[in-house]
């Protein structure tokens, strides 16, 4: 389906730029969906599916752009529809330079995903307010500007205050060596007060309540609602001392399951990396679903079938191959790939080996093209005849017969 977003601006200023987007049903239809998988409010979902979707058309990066039939065909998977050809003759006449361009925009990559959360934030906040029946006037770069301008506002404003923490609203779940791991009791009438200590100490939005004194309104009724109502279960980490370190919320799913939605460190950083092997200690105690969420994804923790684990430390082929078809930008952290692996990069995007190169002879073969820029060696040198890829067979006579005909046709 061709969509072109009318407008000037640029991206992140205040409208639309004009894109049209090979995948707009696919972005469309990804939106709605999960939309109506996390139960958000009719206004929200209706906002979510014009704004939010403009933006993706319009504005977001990092978008593919296109410009032959068989770059589209390469990103839809099939052949590309009629009015894409159309759409790119035209756009090749000198005539038609000031064309819409044509892009791709990944529907699963972690940046798309992480915005729309904090949209979804940003307008749930709003229910319940005057600004509720205007949300409709405000557009994407809007209400991603009010989003960051509210959350620096809330940090000035959290360091003139304090609130004291409630061990009566905590629930021990696991013990570590260092940390603790407490669940915040949704039955608990101190919730709504610790949730505001965690987001004092966390410098985060979790207990930033509107009305500080009554504990209700704002980004923190968000929260708290969700928690109350058993939706989303809230953990803290925290040293032997009592303070949080890191702050983890799970969606309780419709089957009871749980999936990771957030772990945040200070300031909504990621984690600091000495909490690491602590913190996959809580994660594999809470038994969640094979979710990964952005955040782990940042500091290169992921959920696998044998439980949650440094991306380093997965060495199992098939959990690799399952982890890198999913994730495809975690490749490159991987130790020892495997040459499945390496395989699976090649067809979808071998561009990584500029980065990493694949250690199977049969991979480097396959893409010499990717990588033979970065060899640089005599041209005297068999390893030159075969583009970098060692040919042990290769006996010095052979090699010197080639190289002689090369000579030759030159």
């Amino acid at each position: 389906m061709e969509v072109t977003v009318d407008g000037a601006s640029p991206p992140r200023q205040s409208g639309y730029a004009p894109r049209n987007a090979l995948n707009a049903d696919q972005l469309k239809r990804g939106i709605a969906e999960r939309s109506l998988a996390r139960g958000d409010a009719p206004e929200v979902s209706k906002w979510l599916l014009n704004h939010f979707y403009r933006h993706l058309v319009g504005n977001f990066e990092p978008a593919r752009r296109i410009t032959t039939r068989v770059e589209a065909a390469e990103a839809l998977g099939s052949e590309p529809p009629a009015w894409v050809e159309r759409h790119l003759h035209d756009a090749g006449k000198a005539s038609q330079q000031t064309l819409a361009p044509l892009v791709w925009v990944d529907p699963q990559q972690a940046p798309l995903l992480a915005e729309e959360a904090l949209l979804v934030e940003f307008l749930t906040s709003r229910q319940g307010t005057a600004l509720a029946d205007k949300l409709e006037r405000i557009n994407c770069p809007q209400a991603l500007a009010l989003w960051q301008k509210e959350h620096a506002q809330m940090a000035a404003r959290v360091e003139q205050g304090w609130c004291q923490s409630h061990p009566e609203a905590l629930l021990v779940r696991l013990t570590t060596a260092e940390h603790v791991l407490h669940e915040l009791r949704p039955e608990s009438d101190c919730l709504r007060a610790e949730m505001a200590f965690e987001s004092y100490v966390m410098r985060h939005c979790l207990g930033q309540f509107a009305d500080r004194r009554a504990l209700t309104g704002g980004y923190g009724e968000r929260y708290a609602e969700a928690v109350e109502q058993q939706r989303m279960r809230v953990f803290s980490f925290r040293d032997a001392q009592g303070q949080p370190h890191i702050t983890i919320s799970l969606i309780v799913q419709a089957d009871g399951t749980l999936t990771v939605e957030q772990v945040k460190g200070k300031q909504n950083r990621p984690p600091v990396e000495r909490y690491y092997q602590d913190l996959l200690q809580c994660l594999n105690a809470l038994h969640t679903d094979q979710q990964t969420p952005a955040d782990c994804i940042a500091i290169g923790i992921v959920r696998t079938e044998a439980g949650w684990l440094r991306i380093e430390d997965v060495s199992d082929p098939t959990a690799q191959t399952r982890l890198v078809a999913r994730y495809p930008q975690l490749y490159e952290r991987l130790d020892a790939p495997s040459a499945m692996v390496e395989w699976l990069v090649a067809g979808r995007q071998p561009q990584q080996f500029l980065q990493v190169a694949p250690q199977a002879v049969s991979v480097k073969y396959a893409i010499r093209h990717i990588f033979s820029k970065r060899i640089e060696r005599q041209a005297s040198e068999p390893l030159c005849l075969t583009e970098g890829v060692p040919w042990p067979d290769m006996a010095p006579a052979t090699a010197e017969e080639i190289q002689t005909w090369q000579a030759r046709a030159r």
